[in-house]
């Protein structure tokens, strides 16, 4: 690790080298880890510290949750932020509920998946928050547990021998952390979500359909279409999605999965954290508004490595490809019907495109950012699938992952399209296994016929030698 493990500092930059170790009154930190060697009595004055700073936080937040995210935290802090909801009302529902079974009717032509939601509900900003908190953690788990492990990790065998209860409040110092952050990320994004799927991933249940009333109203102020199709304009969006993700069984696992790489090439800057310690109050932790303003110094931030990137990568090319494919499937449905499905449409791209409370809770968190980059180039993609290959053979890319098109298809359509229309890759769309097997095979024939190129340049072509059984039907050819 390029870093200093927290509680080190690099020896040349070290002031107190020489054995001028900090008392109780300096830096404990540097006490317990100078030059001089490990010092089990310093090691004391950290946990001092620590146990100071977990009381604060703790007779703060009311909170006796252990864990990589203390997850109590975030739902009060959410809740607190959001404050009292407007009420569903049974006009909101019936509105709700109209608007889906005109979007899904319309929908049913423009695509092979049929209908992925079961039912189909109005939400308020605590339904959103009480809805999607499960998935929030299966997003946020793998992150932080990669984190809370990197503590003990950044300790030398002896430090950590010694550490082990140090080791047990930093975790629970991280849960609180974690849950801090998140917490008013999900406050601020429960305001201003229009569906369940506004971000592009399934947070909610399965099969479940939502729309909150009152972001949609504070959405449509300004807009020159009626407040009618613009619900409806939603509600198709919504159910485009969950029409994808109800019927691509792979698709919602993929996304996870790929949270979870990027999980495990995680490092942190010990030393940033080791700053952030010296000369910190516990007082201050007993304010969450001074909490806050501790987390956001920057110093829980993970470092990016190339394989993130890489991870990152694809994550962004698969939400794009998403958006791309609700976006062109709803204008195909409904655009003739209603005749602002185009600014629309560009309104929240554009919208999504500036960043949000999405893009701020995972690169606050993790330095994840979930703003697919190239959704305009995703949605021309299908554009020019839907007209050059159809409904069918568009919407059959989606059965297996393999056969989806990639950050270059993005570029570079051309070639993707032309092997979706001669039958290429992705001729059979109900054996995937087969296509592989296909594909596998093309690629060792492309690789023999290179060998072979190669061996008639220099003259050392394996043919030369071989008997008549060797060679292979006579093709005539002469040089």
């Amino acid at each position: 690790m390029s870093n200093p493990p927290f509680g080190f500092s690099n020896s040349d930059d070290d002031p107190d080298r020489d054995g001028n170790r900090k008392g109780p009154e300096g830096d404990p930190f540097a006490g317990a880890f100078g030059a001089g060697g490990f010092d089990p009595s310093a090691l004391g004055q950290m946990l001092t510290q620590f146990g100071q700073m977990l009381s604060g936080m703790g007779s703060s937040m009311g909170s006796g949750e252990s864990g990589p995210v203390n997850y109590d935290v975030a739902k009060k802090l959410a809740r607190q932020q959001i404050g009292t909801p407007r009420p569903i009302t049974r006009g909101n529902t019936d509105a709700v509920t109209e608007a889906s079974r005109l979007a899904e009717l319309w929908l049913d032509p423009a695509t092979t998946l049929p209908a992925g939601a079961t039912r189909v509900q109005a939400w308020t900003p605590v339904d959103w928050l009480d809805h999607t908190i499960d998935t929030w953690k299966r997003l946020c788990d793998p992150v932080a547990e990669k984190v809370s492990g990197m503590w003990a990790q950044g300790l030398p065998p002896e430090a950590q021998q010694m550490a082990g209860p140090m080791l047990g409040m930093m975790t629970q110092m991280g849960g609180l952390a974690f849950g801090s952050q998140l917490g008013q990320a999900l406050g601020q994004l429960s305001k201003e979500v229009l569906t369940s799927t506004d971000i592009g991933l399934p947070l909610g249940p399965a099969g479940v359909g939502a729309l909150l009333p009152e972001a949609i109203e504070e959405f449509s102020k300004g807009l020159e279409q009626p407040d009618r199709e613009i619900l409806v304009f939603l509600a198709a969006r919504e159910a485009a999605y969950q029409r994808l993700y109800s019927h691509v069984p792979w698709l919602r696992q993929r996304l996870l999965a790929t949270v979870e790489e990027y999980a495990r090439g995680i490092t942190m800057d010990f030393s940033a954290i080791e700053e952030l310690a010296k000369g910190l109050d516990p007082s201050a932790l007993s304010d969450p508004s001074q909490l806050e303003g501790i987390l956001q110094q920057g110093a829980f931030e993970p470092q990016t490595t190339p394989e993130q990137k890489q991870a990152l990568e694809r994550l962004e090319t698969l939400l794009a490809l998403v958006e791309g494919w609700v976006e062109v499937v709803v204008a195909e449905a409904i655009g003739d019907r209603l005749p602002g499905v185009a600014a629309l449409s560009e309104t929240l791209r554009r919208r999504r495109a500036g960043g949000g409370p999405a893009e701020q809770t995972f690169a606050t968190l993790v330095g994840l950012e979930l703003r697919p980059r190239k959704v305009r180039e995703a949605a021309a993609l299908w554009r020019r699938l839907t007209v050059d290959a159809g409904v069918d053979l568009r919407d059959g890319v989606w059965a297996h992952p393999d056969l989806l098109p990639d950050s270059t298809d993005l570029d570079n359509p051309a070639g993707f399209i032309d092997r979706v229309r001669g039958g290429g890759d992705i001729g059979n769309f109900d054996d995937p296994i087969a296509q592989l097997e296909a594909t596998e095979a093309r690629e060792r024939a492309g690789r023999e016929s290179e060998a072979g190129s190669s061996g008639d340049a220099d003259g050392s072509s394996d043919t030369d030698d071989a008997g008549p059984e060797d060679r292979g039907p006579d093709t005539g050819d002469t040089k």
